[in-house]
């Protein structure tokens, strides 16, 4: 709609993105190497933290199911059922 009311392609700012992640690690004052990316979405969660240089994992209990992975040129640094088993690395970095 923006396009075809200006006559100018819009420029995107959210997912994937990588601009409005590294926004937040500077407003935060957190390092790439610190930070990771959870989410459920191969073609916007994992996409954004792939190309914002942050550690990225992919939980099975939203959008992506385990079989549509193959079909993306990334891959997330790990795949996990569910949010949960993330709490023992959150627990291991401290």
């Amino acid at each position: 709609m923006i396009q075809a009311a200006t006559g100018r392609s819009p420029y995107f700012v959210g997912k994937p993105n990588p601009v409005m992640i590294r926004a937040g690690l500077n407003k935060i004052g957190a390092h790439s190497e610190a930070a990771a990316m959870v989410g459920d979405r191969m073609d916007t969660d994992i996409q954004a933290g792939v190309e914002a240089g942050l550690r990225t994992h992919l939980v099975l209990s939203g959008s992506t199911t385990l079989e549509q992975v193959e079909a993306f040129p990334f891959r997330p640094f790990g795949i996990h059922e569910g949010i949960g088993e993330l709490i023992e690395l959150v627990e291991a970095e401290r």
